[in-house]
């Protein structure tokens, strides 16, 4: 045994507000910080809703503009209309309400306009976090997450490439919304296929966390957390109504933070960049990729760093034996991927209306992200790639 041995870097988030009705707090969030220009960046569903005006009357004369173009995957096209708008209104702030998609379309736009270069990105290096910062430029972003994919807690955000259909990614570690607030009320009309969708993701999240060969004893500790409060709650929190839904849908707010609590410290696998490439390739929203590649990647990983499986299956509630750690591991693959059968999604490739003769096409793009990551102990060949797309598809 020895004694732990690293280091462990912390984003610039600053505060998470959590609660039913916290939604309130924006204005004071904003008064504290002495910003007095917001633009509201959402989609086009939250656009429509009623609960937009809560995030907008919260604000009151701050709100200098609502932006309701942000999509999945994030278009570059989207990003430009939103630095177009920022400049517009001259805003010192950013308010995301909604999923990853508004979170990241704020993110990449922030960048473009603090960096000064296009918002067309490649593959996201999480080395850029260490670097030399100019703490002079800044815009700040408040995240009012409605999903559980826990992108508001990381300084990276993703964006699509409409011509290529390639996902690539910024980072910067101003990019991190400083203040997060979890209001479960505001999470009431999110569709149930896309808030387990994305509980699957925040699942994705706990896992490829632990078995990374970068895992950490911190992150480690609130994966299992996140594990075991998703298992209990997200079942219940589609099952439920009113107060009782809100209990369980503030849980499972707390397991998404928990899940991605370090990941720019463990960094994420193989599902994770299968998702980046399957997502945009296909229209795939990510939360239902986690639900079609996370248990064929949980048993490639059982063949390859089995003794990393310990704190997965305490969450899952699987014995572990450290001398004989593979049944288990395995165990936990199929104990996921009947946790996932148990909801209406796509459980494969097949079901999302990927084309079959076109799955290999991504290989090289996912082979590249994963050998980047440097998350896996021994070299991921391209046939590993296609054989886990292939199983995914049956």
């Amino acid at each position: 045994m020895e004694a732990p041995n690293g280091e462990f870097n912390f984003t610039r988030l600053e505060r998470v507000i959590f609660g039913p009705g916290k939604v309130s707090a924006l204005g004071n969030e904003m008064e504290r910080r002495g910003l007095k220009r917001a633009v509201v960046v959402t989609g086009k569903s939250l656009g429509r809703s009623r609960l937009l005006d809560q995030v907008t009357a919260a604000l009151g004369a701050r709100c200098a503009a609502v932006y309701k173009g942000a999509q999945q995957h994030v278009p570059l096209k989207t990003v430009r209309e939103l630095i177009d708008e920022i400049k517009r209104a001259e805003a010192d702030c950013l308010v995301s309400f909604g999923g990853g998609s508004p979170i990241d379309t704020a993110k990449v736009a922030a960048a473009a306009i603090l960096t000064g270069r296009d918002p067309g990105a490649a593959r996201i290096d999480f080395g850029r976090t260490d670097g030399t910062i100019d703490d002079a430029r800044d815009l700040v972003e408040i995240a009012i997450p409605t999903t559980l994919s826990a992108g508001e807690y990381t300084p990276a955000g993703g964006v699509t490439n409409e011509a290529t259909r390639i996902k690539g990614g910024v980072i910067d570690a101003r990019l991190q919304p400083r203040t997060i607030i979890n209001d479960p009320a505001l999470t009431v009309e999110t569709p149930n296929w896309l808030w387990v969708a994305t509980g699957m993701r925040a699942l994705d999240h706990a896992v490829e966390g632990i078995y990374s060969m970068r895992h950490q004893l911190i992150s480690d500790t609130l994966a299992v957390k996140a594990i075991s409060l998703l298992i209990e709650h997200l079942p219940a929190s589609i099952k439920t109504s009113g107060d009782e839904s809100l209990v369980h849908r503030g849980y499972c707010q707390m397991a998404a933070w928990f899940s991605i609590f370090g990941g720019l410290n463990t960094r994420f696998g193989v599902s994770h960049a299968l998702g980046h490439q399957i997502g945009p390739r296909w229209d795939v929203p990510h939360g239902v990729t986690s639900c079609i590649t996370m248990p064929h990647v949980m048993r490639f990983m059982a063949g390859i760093a089995p003794e990393r499986f310990g704190p997965i299956a305490e969450g899952l509630g699987v014995q572990f034996d450290r001398a004989n750690p593979r049944p288990a591991a395995l165990e936990c693959a199929d104990r996921v991927a009947a946790f996932i059968a148990q909801f209406d999604v796509p459980h494969t490739l097949k079901d999302a209306g990927v084309p079959r003769d076109e799955i290999h096409q991504i290989a090289g793009t996912v082979l590249d992200e994963v050998e980047h990551s440097k998350v896996v102990d021994r070299p991921v060949t391209r046939e590993d790639i296609i054989s886990l797309l292939e199983a995914a598809y049956q």
